[in-house]
């Protein structure tokens, strides 16, 4: 994520957060589509971490509506707390990634299935990036 955008960088890092977000979403449901006879554990985690996805998604999706309402201008409280949610979403996504790495271990239907083992390495490293870009605007701030 590229930091020109000035005064339009609290729209633009809620909608990368928007954007992954809805994308690990839908990662979770590929992941039990890939893998139908995957452990009845790692379904309901995986059910239970797209419905996580979502609300933090609808989170972004309410601060996004929020800048566009106040004309793009967001007062040092707001950007707390979008500071505070770009935080949070860092930390679903690392926690995601050690939900992806115990299914690389420990799941035998999904070991045993290459495209299944190539897909979730792919999905492992677009969490990465989400977070890459999250810890870059942390570090760097509006």
């Amino acid at each position: 994520m590229q930091f020109y955008y000035d005064e339009k960088m609290p729209l633009r890092i809620l909608d990368e957060g928007e954007f992954w977000k809805q994308q690990e979403a839908e990662h979770t449901d590929v992941i039990r589509a890939l893998v139908p006879n995957l452990e009845p554990q790692f379904v309901e985690a995986l059910a239970a971490w797209e419905q996580a996805f979502a609300r933090t998604q609808a989170v972004f999706v309410r601060y996004i509506e929020a800048v566009v309402r106040s004309g793009h201008i967001a007062s040092e409280q707001f950007k707390q707390q979008i500071v505070e949610l770009v935080r949070f979403a860092l930390e679903q996504s690392q926690q995601f990634i050690q939900l992806l790495n115990q299914l690389g271990t420990e799941s035998v239907p999904l070991k045993t299935n290459p495209t299944a083992v190539v897909v979730l390495n792919h999905i492992r490293r677009e969490s990465e990036y989400f977070i890459g870009i999250s810890e870059a605007f942390l570090m760097r701030g509006f």
